[in-house]
């Protein structure tokens, strides 16, 4: 099939959901579909690449930036041009919907619902009408979970055509490595300083819990903020900010860590790629029961600990409790390293997608 990803950035812009359509349009692509990914680009000009045969990466030239939503009229000319025998939308993004109307002839419509709209309410009360009609028009929707089929007040009323595809990733990247007992204990965290991940919680736990150290890779909007929160809590000695780690470098980095933590406190975090990677290498997680993605990807007392979101000190204890029992840390970590093999690897993911896409098809 000729397929047409829809979103707003893809990579080199860093972001779960953008690794993730890199990782489907080059997957697909392997497996002898054509694939035409249309984004947005980060300057006002229009590019079109050809990274790998049967890929095509057309990036809309940028009007503005408002709200977390790049504006491209371009995007929507250009949809009109592309014919494909399938339009595959991620979600949230409310001008794709538009592009994917644009697109010509009757293709099936399929969503990946990525997350509800959390923090733009105004957007979402002019968005809502839109939103509405893409959900009712989309032959097949994937969600990467459970739990947000059940939570989201959105997909509630779609649920027949809802199909569950947990995110995937290369399994074998994130191997396990021979961790050495360190004298102090490190969690790790990875992902965008956003508004959402909590990281002002985990600092705040910090503070109730000695002997262990915090790195945090990964940049954002909230880093001034939270390194003067580090420096208020008097925390520098054992905080670290790495800053934007290149992906090539994860593996390694997860290797050198003992617990993981995810401190989201939104439902913004809607799956948690960086808890897959994190299982895979064979670390214990801590995360937050959000009633998405988050606490299907790490369960309870099996791979690690969730705590509710927002409690500093129930995220204390957690990893009080980990740092103090280095056997159950391990035996979480084999537990996370058999789960992320049995349900997220990326064949797995492409295998599922693929189904989704024939189901919309028919």
């Amino acid at each position: 099939m000729h397929i047409l990803h829809i979103y707003k950035d893809y990579p080199p812009v860093l972001g779960g959901i953008e690794g993730y359509v890199r990782d489907l349009a080059e997957g697909l692509v392997a497996r002898n579909h054509r694939v035409t990914v249309l984004v947005t680009n980060t300057s006002r000009c229009t590019s079109i690449e050809r990274p790998l045969p049967g890929l095509t990466v057309v990036r809309a030239a940028r009007l503005v930036h408002l709200a977390s939503t790049p504006l491209s009229p371009a995007m929507i000319a250009l949809a009109r041009s592309i014919c494909a025998d399938l339009v595959h939308l991620h979600f949230p993004y409310p001008p794709g919907d538009l592009a994917a109307m644009a697109a010509p002839g009757s293709s099936p419509l399929v969503i990946s619902y990525h997350s509800d709209i959390v923090r733009q309410q105004t957007l979402l009360r002019l968005y809502r009408p839109l939103l509405a009609l893409t959900l009712r028009r989309a032959a097949r929707i994937i969600a990467s979970s459970p739990g947000y089929i059940a939570s989201s007040p959105f997909l509630r009323p779609h649920a027949a055509k809802c199909e569950v595809v947990p995110i995937g990733v290369d399994i074998t990247r994130f191997a396990p490595g021979d961790r050495r007992a360190a004298a102090v204990p490190r969690l790790l965290f990875v992902g965008r300083l956003r508004y959402y991940k909590g990281l002002h919680i985990l600092i705040d736990a910090l503070r109730q819990v000695e002997d262990v150290e915090l790195w945090i890779a990964g940049n954002g909007p909230e880093r001034v903020r939270l390194e003067r929160q580090v420096a208020d809590a008097g925390l520098r000695h054992r905080v670290r900010f790495l800053g934007d780690v290149a992906d090539v470098d994860l593996p390694a980095l997860y290797q050198q860590a003992d617990i993981f933590v995810l401190p989201s406190h939104l439902r913004a975090e809607a799956f948690g790629i960086v808890l897959v990677e994190a299982l895979a290498s064979g670390l214990p997680c801590i995360s937050t029961a959000l009633g998405t993605g988050t606490d299907f990807v790490n369960v309870h007392e099996e791979t690690g600990l969730v705590v509710p979101p927002g409690d500093a000190a129930a995220l204390a204890e957690a990893i009080r409790r980990l740092r103090d029992d280095p056997a159950l840390r391990a035996k979480y970590g084999e537990a996370g390293v058999h789960r992320a093999r049995m349900l997220f690897s990326r064949e797995r993911m492409l295998d599922a997608v693929e189904m989704v896409y024939g189901q919309a098809v028919r």
